[in-house]
């Protein structure tokens, strides 16, 4: 396991070995049998080339109506627990003082990528966003707290998890790519992101 600080982010990497990464995919199996990946479409109308769904007592969506936590899937259910296994990576790293509300789970395609953004629809930004990489190698840019300027990258990959506090809690940041089929712990390739938020 290697520590890096990168304008603020806190990057661990290895963080989780070979086999916390295969038990998190298997506690990931029901939860997406329960609460299916949806393609969201941004309020201009745009659809993402990610592919989301959630866990938690809340789960981020976007559509026409815009950016918001909701308590159920778009279909109309609840959204499943957050497993404790990713709960432990929370309170290890995050805070043992309050779970998060919302476990945000992202997959990429060989063609899927994510702008560069602000985590902000949170009540409270002084609670940091934790973030777990899972599959293929993602190459992560980090920016500026506002639109602009000079950015860096950084390669993540699977068992990575990255700290979003402080700070860095409102840099802007995103995926520009994956390096499809470079991990396999996903069978059919891909990336799978998890980030923890207290979105109340």
């Amino acid at each position: 396991m290697a520590r890096l600080l990168l304008r603020g982010f806190d990057i661990r990497k290895a963080w989780l070995d070979g086999s916390a990464q295969a038990q998190l995919i298997e506690e990931l199996r029901p939860i997406l049998r329960s609460a299916p990946l949806f393609r969201p479409m941004t309020p201009s109308g745009k659809e993402m080339s990610v592919r989301m769904t959630s866990a938690g007592k809340l789960g981020w969506v976007t559509d026409k109506s815009g950016y918001r936590y909701q308590p159920q899937h778009p279909k109309g259910a609840d959204w499943p627990a957050i497993p404790e296994p990713i709960l432990k990576i929370w309170r290890e790293l995050a805070s043992a003082d309050r779970d998060p509300d919302c476990c945000l789970i992202n997959y990429y395609g060989e063609s899927a990528k994510m702008g560069l953004h602000q985590d902000k629809d949170e009540a409270d930004f002084s609670w940091p966003v934790l973030s777990i990489s899972l599959g293929d190698d993602a190459l992560f840019r980090i920016g500026n707290q506002t639109r602009g300027g000079k950015t860096e990258s950084i390669w993540l990959s699977s068992g990575d998890v990255v700290i979003m506090g402080g700070p860095a809690r409102l840099t802007y940041h995103g995926i520009d790519r994956i390096r499809f089929g470079s991990s396999k712990l996903l069978p059919r390739g891909g990336r799978i992101n998890l980030t923890l938020r207290v979105a109340s």
